[in-house]
Order: structure tokens, then C-alpha cells, then sequence
């Protein structure tokens, strides 16, 4: 045969860490709330249950935070992957015999050596350096383009097409001097 359960009460008066005073001072309490609510129609607030619900509720507020944090950490590193593979793909030769050609990344003036017609696809907009994993490289115009909309900061020297393209405003004082784009500095 089994034995018969034991309420918690018993339990805890078996084990002697309440006293018989104790348990009947509880069984009135609770008589009295239950009597109070039925006779009154009153709900009585019970703190516990609010408190468990409330950060019940707070956890699961930190936990959809951490999980979107966790998804926008995921997204970023599948965005970088996907400019990783771009690099490697479409990047162009260096020449170590070429040209210095000098750009500024943080205000810091860095410097590629490359050939004469590379710098000129990238003075005209044909050619771009990125900045991938703290090394520059030189992709073409299009593959700068497709690196820009997934990781925008990685693009470090563009000269798009458009702006070349793009009207001096007619008030422009300096309209009638034009600017040489073969300037070695």
C-alpha cells in the first residue's frame, strides 16, 4: 500500500518547523479571505502572483530583446560573409611595381600600389577600394556598388559615375576652372 499524501502543512508540523498555533492562525486567515471574497464580492490582490507575473513579464521583455539583438548579429555576419565573397571574387590584381596611389581611411592617409589604368578606372568611377578584414582592396564599380548596400562603411574610395555627370550650379564662381583628375599627391 502506498502511503496517503501529507498537505504541506502537515509536513512542515511532522518536521517540527511550524507550530499547531501557526497552522490554525493560517487555516483562519485563509477562512477569512475566502469568506471575505465570497461575502463581499472583493477580489483579494495576492502580491506573489503579481510579482511572479511581473517579472515573468520582464523576462520575457530580456528575452525577446536578446533574441533580436542575437537575429540583427546574425544578419550582420551573414551581410559580411556575403562582402567577403564578393571581394574574392570581383577584387583586382595589385601591382607592387605600380603607382602609389594614395587615399584616407579615419583620417589616416593610406597607401596602394597599383597600375596607371586602375587608378584611372578609379578616379573615373569605374573601380573602387574597399576595406575588408584591415586589408584594402580594388573591386569594379558594380561589386562596390553591391558591398555599399549590404555593408556601407566598408567602401572607402568610390567616385560614382553620377556625380560625374552631375551640373557645376550656375552661381559656381570656380565653373570656369577645371579641376585635373590625374593629380599625384
Amino acid at each position: 500500500m502506498s502511503k496517503p499524501k501529507l498537505s504541506l502543512q502537515e509536513q512542515l508540523l511532522k518536521s517540527g518547523l511550524a507550530s499547531s498555533a501557526q497552522a490554525k492562525k493560517a487555516q483562519a486567515d485563509k477562512r477569512k479571505q475566502t469568506k471575505m471574497q465570497t461575502k463581499n464580492n472583493v477580489t483579494v490582490v495576492d502580491e506573489a502572483k503579481e510579482l511572479a507575473l511581473k517579472a515573468q513579464a520582464e523576462k520575457a521583455e530580456r528575452d525577446r530583446e536578446l533574441n533580436q539583438q542575437r537575429r540583427q548579429q546574425e544578419a550582420h555576419k551573414e551581410l559580411a560573409a556575403q562582402v567577403k565573397q564578393l571581394v574574392e571574387q570581383n577584387r583586382q590584381r595589385q601591382d607592387p611595381d605600380g603607382v602609389a596611389y594614395r587615399f584616407t581611411d579615419n583620417n589616416k592617409v593610406k597607401t596602394l600600389y597599383i597600375s596607371e589604368t586602375l587608378r584611372n578606372h578609379i578616379s573615373k568611377g569605374r573601380a573602387a577600394v574597399v576595406k575588408f578584414e584591415r586589408a584594402y582592396e580594388i573591386v569594379n564599380a558594380d561589386t562596390a556598388q553591391k558591398i555599399r548596400e549590404r555593408l556601407p562603411d566598408c567602401v572607402i574610395v568610390y567616385f560614382p559615375a553620377e556625380a560625374e555627370a552631375a551640373k557645376p550650379a550656375e552661381d559656381d564662381p570656380y565653373a570656369a576652372f577645371a579641376v585635373p583628375d590625374d593629380l599625384l599627391w
